[in-house]
C-alpha cells in the first residue's frame, strides 16, 4: 500500500485540477451567487483582466492531464504549487466555506512535492544552493 499512495495521490490531484480546469474554461455550472462579498470583489477584480481565467484554467487542465498521465509530474507540481497556494490563501480569508478542501489539496501537493519518493528528490534539487 505504502507503494501506492504517491500514485493515489497523483491521480487525485490530477482529477481535482483537470476536471476544475475543464468545468472553469467552458462554464459548465454556472457561478454561485451567494459568495461573500470580498470574493466577488476578488473574482470581479480577475475577470476584469480578460485573460487571467483562461490562462489560469489551461493551465490546470495541462498540468492535471500531466499528473493523470504520469509525465513531468515534478514539473506540473511546480507549476502548480502558486495556484494552491492562492487557493488556500483565497479560502482563509475570503470564503472559509471551502478551506478544506483547499486544505486537502496543500496536503497532496506538499506530500508529492517533498515525501513522495518518485518526485521528492527532483523538487528538493531545486532547493540546493549551488
Amino acid at each position: 500500500m505504502k507503494a501506492k499512495l504517491p500514485l493515489i495521490a497523483r491521480i487525485l490531484l490530477g482529477f481535482v485540477f483537470f476536471a476544475s480546469g475543464i468545468v472553469g474554461l467552458f462554464n459548465l455550472v454556472p457561478q454561485p451567487t451567494d459568495l461573500p462579498e470580498a470574493l466577488m470583489t476578488f473574482n470581479q477584480g480577475l475577470a476584469a483582466s480578460v485573460y487571467f481565467f483562461p490562462l489560469l484554467k489551461i493551465t490546470e487542465i495541462v498540468c492535471g492531464l500531466l499528473l493523470l498521465v504520469g509525465w513531468f509530474v515534478p514539473l506540473a507540481l511546480v507549476i502548480l504549487a502558486p495556484i494552491v497556494l492562492n487557493i488556500f490563501l483565497v479560502h482563509a480569508f475570503l470564503a472559509p466555506s471551502g478551506l478544506a478542501l483547499a486544505l486537502i489539496l496543500g496536503l497532496l501537493t506538499i506530500y508529492l512535492s517533498f515525501f513522495a519518493p518518485p518526485y521528492a528528490p527532483k523538487i528538493k534539487a531545486l532547493f540546493h544552493k549551488k
